[in-house]
């Protein structure tokens, strides 16, 4: 199975203060063992590396954490799917021709890369957020917090 993460799943892992991080982490450590394929679209390393560099639970990660977290965790065990300038041009048009502005263009271009993963699942601790933008991928995002069926 091919799991997308999003940025909230993966800090939720990561951090053992995150109120999610018992639901998160076992999809973690499922790509990280490969009984699932975890694919990370790669602009949210850098966004996670801001996060966890910065979020005060109970204290922001050092760098060289956030680092050695990143390297450890992602770069052997999870594909890295790369964006294209065509790709952020296409969900900007989407975007535009569907009056969604904001802060949302984040999580379509997560949407993004995991359509162009082909992905079966896609984590979010915000489904309704994912769901908002394409409703046609309901079925595949999944609220790590959710047993599936």
């Amino acid at each position: 199975m091919r799991v997308l993460f999003d940025t909230s799943t993966l800090l939720a892992a990561l951090l053992q203060h995150h109120p999610a991080h018992g639901s998160a982490l076992p999809w973690l450590k499922q790509a990280q063992d490969r009984e699932i394929e975890g694919i990370v679209s790669a602009h949210k390393l850098a966004e996670l590396f801001s996060k966890l560099t910065s979020v005060p639970m109970p204290r922001p990660v050092l760098a060289v954490e956030a680092e050695a977290m990143l390297k450890d965790g992602f770069e052997k065990h999870f594909w890295i799917v790369h964006l294209e300038a065509t790709d952020y041009f296409a969900v900007i048009q989407d975007l535009t021709a569907r009056s969604l502005t904001g802060g949302i263009i984040y999580d379509a271009l997560i949407l993004r890369a995991g359509v162009k993963a082909n992905t079966d699942r896609i984590l979010t601790l915000n489904p309704r957020h994912f769901q908002r933008i394409d409703p046609t991928l309901a079925d595949r995002i999944v609220d790590p917090s959710v047993p599936l069926p």
